[in-house]
């Protein structure tokens, strides 16, 4: 099958599944039906996949991924010991693992097409990914508390693992217990990546955009609570600050020297 075939067969799988979306018409043009099949994913509620769709969708979104271009982290320069700078879109870092701005539900972002990371994460790892999510949080019982985390599979991203963290949301005035919690967040990813024997790990800008917390603070305490972290524990995971917007790599460039 080519990708295009690919792309086809899974827009008319996830479209035969809703019969509210089955009337729905298939773009003629690429860009229209890899937005429309983004959506679909967007949208799809935690439940079974065939093994041929996963194995479809698995070849397909690694040959987009491959499209954009992989980074490893040899590609990186260390801006200090252990830890990079690197601005651009992190579904396409080749690292162990990658993190996620999750929310509560731990599920992914179900709004159709929405830039944030993860919508990001979720699309490009495959409808997998929800499903465990789902799998985890049943199990667990309850939503996930602000500044822990979880680790999955990172499934057709190039990385080993993501991940996934809840953040504090900032309505109002900034408070030291949305600081407490932020710090929480990167120390808790940072102790389930060593606990798994992973020995990199690249942060995107917890908290950030939507939730609202300033980035320059933001940004402070990410890297205030790693070089303590690994100055405390004397650990020797490699870190990545993953940045997309100029203005936030401006900031780190500043912190990191």
């Amino acid at each position: 099958m080519t990708n295009e075939e690919k792309r086809l067969y899974l827009i008319k799988t996830l479209l035969s599944e809703q019969p509210r979306y089955r009337n729905i018409e298939i773009p003629a043009d690429e860009k229209g039906q890899k937005d429309l099949l983004r959506s679909l994913m967007n949208v799809r509620l935690p439940a079974p996949l065939s093994d041929e769709y996963i194995g479809i969708e698995s070849d397909y979104l690694k040959e987009e991924t491959a499209a954009k271009g992989i980074t490893r982290l040899a590609d990186l320069t260390s801006v200090e010991d252990g830890v990079y700078l690197w601005q651009g879109d992190i579904t396409r870092l080749a690292v162990d693992a990658i993190v996620n701005a999750a929310n509560s539900q731990m599920l992914g972002c179900f709004v159709p097409m929405h830039t944030c990371i993860d919508n990001c994460i979720h699309t490009f790892a495959g409808l997998r990914l929800r499903n465990k999510c789902a799998e985890l949080m049943q199990k667990q019982g309850h939503e996930e508390p602000t500044g822990q985390a979880k680790i999955t599979p990172a499934y057709d991203l190039p990385c080993k693992y993501v991940i996934h963290t809840v953040g504090p949301i900032v309505n109002g005035r900034l408070t030291a217990r949305h600081e407490e919690l932020l710090a929480s967040c990167y120390k808790s990813c940072l102790a389930l990546a060593e606990e798994n024997g992973l020995g990199s790990i690249a942060f995107c800008c917890i908290s950030t955009g939507v939730f609202g917390f300033p980035q320059r603070r933001a940004a402070q305490i990410a890297v205030q609570t790693v070089r303590e972290y690994k100055a405390k524990t004397h650990s020797k995971i490699e870190v990545i600050f993953n940045v997309f917007k100029d203005e936030d790599y401006g900031i780190y460039r500043e912190l990191l020297g």
